[in-house]
């Protein structure tokens, strides 16, 4: 029997992993299909482009940007970012501005050091500030997550220490297997209700 999501092992894997996009879309969209029908989705990406390794959010947000999909709702860019100094204001917009929404919590976090490089994918929220003590608000349904660096010993030192290429290839990757899945997700969705809609009609 198949267990849902909550209960499930979160998606890991690295992001030199061959079809790493096809492993991401695979989980996202069914994700979407079970906890998001009918509620518009929110994408809040946190980070600031300060700290190399806490750009990965911004990044990622600016990346959706290009997209100018109408299926999300994007918040946090490089240009306009969400971190601790407007978190709490950007998620009371959130609630003001959309009914129930879906919403997906991106950040940078740091791990183990076999775990550096690797994305992973999960129901519940992300927990900013977490990896450097900081008491932030949870953010997300679902949480998407990148580990840039290693904690345990000086996280801002860490954060600012990060690699560049790291953060820019983990961001194309997360962005475009997100924007896929949601793609996916209101293809599915909108052919559903096609089919239902020349059922009622025949």
């Amino acid at each position: 029997m198949k267990l849902p999501f909550m209960k499930e092992t979160p998606l890991k894997v690295p992001y030199t992993t061959p079809n790493v996009i096809g492993m991401l879309v695979n989980r996202l969209t069914v994700m979407l299909e079970e906890m998001a029908e009918g509620r518009p989705i929110v994408i809040v990406c946190v980070g600031t482009d300060r700290s190399t390794g806490d750009s990965l959010g911004p990044l990622i947000g600016t990346n959706l940007s290009k997209y100018r999909s109408p299926h999300f709702n994007l918040f946090g860019t490089l240009e306009e970012p969400v971190h601790a100094m407007n978190l709490d204001e950007t998620l009371i917009e959130v609630n003001r501005r959309f009914h129930k929404p879906f919403v997906i919590g991106i950040d940078a976090c740091l791990g183990q050091v076999a775990s550096v490089g690797c994305i992973q994918v999960g129901a519940g929220p992300v927990r900013p500030g977490a990896g450097v003590n900081k008491d932030l608000p949870p953010v997300g349904d679902i949480h998407l997550t990148g580990i840039v660096n290693v904690g345990g010993f000086m996280e801002y030192f860490v954060l600012q220490n990060t690699r560049l290429h790291l953060v820019m290839r983990m961001a194309d990757i997360i962005s475009l297997s997100l924007f896929t899945a949601i793609s996916n997700y209101t293809h599915l969705n909108h052919d559903t209700r096609e089919q239902t809609a020349a059922s009622d009609n025949i």
